[in-house]
């Protein structure tokens, strides 16, 4: 299969590109600087480097001009986001999508894929209430928790658009992606833990998801790319758990102290805002924010059985996701020294025995 990718670069997209070339797929990245790290260790796989922007449409449909799939999965997540990084995440997120699936119709591609979220529907029910297991079919009721999710809330509308107009478009809804050095604020939680600097208090402990393992996904994508019909959407997730029993299960393994409070969110969300500035100041993202605390009062207890049933997509217990995802982030913290790089998301490149050898070059524009 011929692949035109998107956001090949990024936490989804290194092990979606592992994925894609074990399976012997010709892929063609989409990067911005074909000389960066994480460009070159695209290429050490044998990807072709197309140098472009998904935000400038100019050579995009000339570019994917021939493909068998174009799938596309760049985008921008950021929590605690200032109004510069917002403007950002609508470019990237929105008009990113607009400008991708509008070339990719013009290419009359035989096939689409794009990685939208669970968010793009909302939240599956609000605490304190119960939370109700949700699927594909859920109608989004125009609330959104945080300005991330009404980005990707927007992207979808858009692909919906194109898919309209005749894109033979399938979309992907990941929840909450979790793995080692992940940049979420999940992953940050952990490596706090891990630090041994995890407080004994929380807050949104009653918040119910469904984080679907970031090696498993990729492999759900691929399993979509090769049998989804156009025109279908299925959810990537894995067993639904609370933010009380996450903790309590971070707890299990060595690290900072067990939950014991839990705070009221009325009371957090301001603290949080004073932080949030403080965070930026010391080179970190802003995960303790007011819209992490936003974010836990909505659930995503969403279901992935369509995408079992149909794909035959299989995903690890909760423990076993877990237990190797520590081990991995134990092991890549052990290489850095200092609180603050070990706690921070490093962009770093994974790595590889084989040596730098671009499959070549090309310009999307």
């Amino acid at each position: 299969m011929k692949v035109f990718l998107t956001g090949a670069t990024g936490f989804i997209g290194q092990h979606l590109v592992r994925k894609m070339r074990q399976r012997g797929w010709e892929v063609h990245a989409l990067v911005r600087n074909v000389a960066s790290p994480p460009a070159r260790w695209l290429a050490a796989q044998g990807c072709v480097l197309v140098r472009g922007d998904v935000t400038q449409a100019d050579g995009l449909a000339q570019a994917m001009a021939g493909f068998d799939l174009v799938l596309h999965n760049a985008g921008v997540y950021e929590f605690g986001a200032d109004a510069a990084s917002q403007a950002r995440m609508h470019q990237a997120n929105v008009v990113g999508t607009d400008r991708v699936l509008g070339a990719a119709l013009q290419a009359a591609v035989a096939r689409t894929l794009y990685v939208s979220s669970v968010l793009a529907l909302g939240s599956s029910g609000y605490a304190p209430d119960p939370a109700a297991v949700k699927d594909e079919t859920h109608q989004p009721d125009g609330r959104h928790t945080t300005p991330y999710a009404r980005s990707k809330a927007e992207a979808h509308r858009v692909a919906l658009a194109w898919r309209a107009n005749g894109l033979p478009l399938v979309i992907a809804m990941p929840n909450g992606v979790v793995g080692a050095n992940d940049h979420s604020v999940f992953g940050y939680f952990l490596r706090l833990h891990l630090l041994g600097a995890m407080p004994p208090m929380a807050f949104g402990g009653d918040c119910s998801l469904a984080f679907v393992d970031v090696e498993a996904l990729a492999e759900g994508l691929c399993l979509a790319a090769e049998r989804a019909p156009a025109g279908s959407d299925y959810m990537f997730c894995g067993d639904a758990m609370t933010l009380a029993e996450l903790f309590r299960l971070f707890a299990g393994y060595p690290g900072g102290m067990k939950v014991r409070l839990w705070l009221p969110r009325w009371f957090m969300r301001p603290q949080m805002g004073l932080l949030e500035p403080l965070q930026r100041a010391l080179g970190l993202p802003a995960f303790l924010s007011r819209d992490t605390v936003d974010a836990s009062r909505g659930h995503l207890n969403y279901s992935s059985a369509k995408a079992r049933r149909e794909l035959g997509w299989a995903h690890p217990t909760i423990k076993d996701m877990w237990d190797r995802i520590i081990a991995r982030e134990r092991e890549l913290m052990g290489q850095r020294s200092g609180f603050l790089n070990r706690l921070r998301h490093q962009a770093e490149v994974p790595e590889t025995s084989t040596p730098i050898r671009s499959a070549g070059v090309q310009d999307a524009g």
